[in-house]
């Protein structure tokens, strides 16, 4: 088994991920390679300074725009917005994988009486009108449809059962969605929007147990290093220490991960088998290791572990945008300060867009960073980039 020092963990992570040395990932082309790297990237409607899926993507992609992923989602169709960790990000090429998925969803919308007759209705409408959201489909009535996907209500009170019979005809795979104004989903027909060949493609997991070793495979080349014990990382799958053990056994039975130990850390840690010369090039000194500086998105998939975070780096981060004000230690929405194989600090910023400003609430940097003269110069120039990326003009530090 290969054994890393904590400095080499460290290094091997961030070169994985794109987040160390030269730029590996470059324009549309770049977020698209990411995002097929990443299996998924989390997608959150929050834009305080950009949406996580988008600072995701500006942290590792050199040019990249917000409207790069618009036209990959939208207008090329190389990815599409489902769910997997969450609410998701994921290449378009992998909808076959979730064909089981789907197809539970489907058994599990058979249970409500007079959903079938709904859905009929806006399919229909669909058909003939094209995209619509939950508030233009002709749909009225009241669903209350809870994370378990219970179904209740009275059909004449209003329009929400519009919208949960779109997300339900979403969750089975009839309808994706077509595009997004600010927070509102326009969903169409998968069929005007997908290839048919793709749509039609046979699910290459034979078993359950096949698509969650797949799908753990995905979460181990995301973030780089995961270890044998329970993460946030794999989120969504459904695993517990058992299942887990198996998907693992598994998937290094096949070949297809290695085991790594980190020293002074107990679990086994997997990467994925591709990336063993990357691993042997952080051992041997020869990886491309130059220092840049990135501001990372709360949802990271290098911040989905933050256990594993905290042991590898000594970084405690927590996302406050749900912790009430008074008991904030840091902001609403503070972002991690990577700098080179370290966190340097973290920065609480803000798009003021009547004024195309970037407001920079506060900047914290971590005990024994000092704010040398290298320091503040890379700091200032990720802050002008970080506002280009945002369309500001000016920076004002408060």
């Amino acid at each position: 088994m290969t054994t890393l020092s904590n400095r080499q963990a460290r290094q091997f992570i961030l070169a994985k991920q794109g987040l160390i040395g030269e730029h590996r990932f470059e324009g549309k082309a770049g977020a698209f390679a990411f995002v097929k790297q990443a299996g998924c990237i989390q997608f959150d409607p929050v834009d305080v300074s950009g949406k996580n899926a988008e600072l995701t993507l500006q942290s590792r992609v050199r040019g990249f725009t917000k409207q790069m992923l618009w036209e990959l989602l939208y207008k090329d169709r190389l990815l599409v917005d489902y769910s997997d960790k969450e609410l998701s990000i994921w290449p378009a090429e992998d909808w076959p994988y979730f064909s089981s998925y789907r197809e539970r969803a489907r058994e599990t919308g058979k249970a409500f009486p007079g959903l079938s007759r709904l859905k009929e209705l806006a399919l229909d409408y669909i058909r003939e009108h094209g995209p619509v959201s939950g508030d233009t489909l002709p749909v009225e009535g009241e669903i209350f449809w809870h994370s378990s996907m219970h179904w209740s209500g009275n059909w004449h009170e209003n329009s929400r059962a519009a919208r949960a019979v779109l997300e339900q005809l979403y969750t089975e795979g009839e309808l994706v969605i077509h595009h997004k104004q600010g927070s509102r989903k326009f969903y169409d027909l998968a069929e005007r929007q997908l290839p048919g060949a793709l749509l039609s493609s046979r699910n290459p997991c034979e078993d359950e147990e096949t698509f969650t070793a797949w799908r753990v495979l995905r979460r181990i080349g995301a973030a780089g290093l995961l270890w044998d014990k329970n993460s946030a990382a794999f989120l969504g799958i459904g695993l517990n220490a058992e299942t887990r053990r198996r998907a693992l056994e598994k998937l290094e039975s096949d070949g297809r991960i290695m085991p790594v130990q980190v020293e002074g850390i107990k679990p086994v840690f997997y990467c994925r088998a591709e990336d063993e010369n990357l691993l042997k090039d952080v051992i041997g000194g020869q990886a491309d290791l130059k220092p840049r500086m990135e501001f990372i998105a709360p949802l990271d998939p290098l911040m989905w572990d933050k256990a594993l975070i905290k042991v590898l780096w000594d970084y405690q981060y927590s996302w406050e945008i749900y912790t009430p004000a008074d008991r904030r230690k840091y902001g609403y929405y503070t972002l991690p300060i990577l700098f080179g194989e370290s966190f340097a600090g973290r920065v609480d910023s803000a798009v003021d867009r009547k004024r195309s400003v970037l407001r920079v609430n506060a900047v914290w940097w971590e005990p024994g960073v000092k704010q040398t003269k290298k320091l503040m110069t890379k700091f200032d120039g990720t802050l002008r980039r970080f506002a280009g990326f945002n369309g500001c003009r000016e920076i004002e530090m408060r």
